[in-house]
């Protein structure tokens, strides 16, 4: 649970009205490192919304029903083909299952927002895989879709989660499912979708920061730009990073993808990892393939320690090929990037 200013009564919904006890449920949906920490926090400084750090809870319940879900286990079909023949048995069948799921997540909500919030904020990486299930379950649910650069995604797996080393092979489902399930939910969302980029978020402009509210049903707080760096998240996931480092909206983190993709090697792959994703995914998620990749052929030619750093990126992507490989030679189902990147 999140401690953040002290909560006031404030409109759960768009009339300002809602029954007694009943909290709505806002899903932060993104892809890891895209900044959604900071979203998290600034929406938990608003009275009446309450949060925790990274509750996964839906991905269990709502993630065995579906049989594609990559890197799941030999269990996940099965598990799926009996839910679904468990589900006969029901007298209105998924329906039933739905409904149940609904209500224990909201109980669990509300026991860890309190008696006086009206919205819970759910922010879990992993929900890009299920975010059409999420929306089913939860027709009165707030789908918030967070995109970021693409290249200050990539680079921040690098230092962040790879400590500096280029392996993006590692990460299939940040860069390539995670991505491509969630902007094919957002197009047949449609307007239930609400989309907005971290780059028009940390300017601090009142309009990118007022769709989110507005779909939330409740007012900005123009305060809660500044006193969001109040809001503590319980639990040991999410980002230790941005909340030590920022303690106020800053665009500082908007260019720093350019030093970690210093050398040739990272900026092919990254030039064809863009091609991967595509003109028309990336302008759901609101940006130019043209524009991404001209800002990415102009940086330098070289950087700080180009020479061993290149060296060291090369041993590991043909080490990753190599592995890719013996893992397709023994049937294994994960997501092979390299036969993504390469493809024609």
């Amino acid at each position: 649970m999140a401690t953040s200013v002290t909560p006031a009564p404030s409109a759960g919904t768009t009339n300002g009205t809602r029954p007694p006890g009943v909290i709505r449920p806002v899903f932060l949906l993104s892809a890891p490192r895209s900044g959604s920490t900071l979203v998290q926090r600034v929406l938990a400084a608003h009275p009446g919304v309450e949060t925790a750090s990274e509750p996964w809870l839906l991905l269990p319940l709502l993630g065995t029903q579906r049989a594609d879900l990559p890197q799941s286990g030999s269990w996940q079909r099965v598990a799926a083909h009996a839910i679904g023949d468990f589900a006969e048995t029901l007298p209105r069948g998924g329906a039933d299952i739905d409904a149940a799921l609904r209500d224990a997540a909201l109980t669990l909500y509300r026991g860890a927002a309190g008696p006086q919030a009206t919205h819970f904020l759910d922010k879990t990486p992993g929900y890009s895989m299920i975010v059409d299930d999420i929306a089913r379950v939860f027709p009165d649910g707030v789908l918030l879709f967070l995109w970021r650069n693409p290249l200050g995604v990539l680079s921040s797996i690098v230092e962040t989660l790879d400590g500096g080393r280029f392996r993006p092979s590692r990460q299939s489902l940040t860069l390539f499912d995670g991505p491509a399930r969630m902007v094919a939910a957002a197009e047949r969302l449609g307007d239930r979708a609400v989309g907005v980029r971290y780059e028009d978020l940390v300017t601090g402009e009142h309009a990118a920061w007022r769709r989110l509210t507005d779909a939330m049903g409740i007012e900005l707080d123009p305060a809660a730009l500044e006193q969001f760096t109040s809001v503590r998240l319980t639990g040991s996931l999410g980002d230790p990073t941005g909340v030590h480092r920022y303690d106020a909206l800053s665009t500082e983190p908007l260019q720093k993808w350019q030093a970690t993709l210093c050398n040739p090697a990272r900026r092919a792959w990254a030039r064809r990892w863009l091609r991967w994703l595509g003109r028309e995914r990336l302008a759901v998620m609101g940006y130019d393939l043209d524009d991404l990749l001209r800002t990415l052929d102009a940086l330098p030619g070289s950087g700080p320690g180009d020479a061993t750093g290149l060296g060291r990126d090369l041993a590991e992507m043909a080490g990753s090929m190599g592995r890719e490989v013996l893992r397709a030679r023994a049937l294994d189902p994960s997501t092979s990037t390299w036969r993504l990147i390469l493809a024609p």
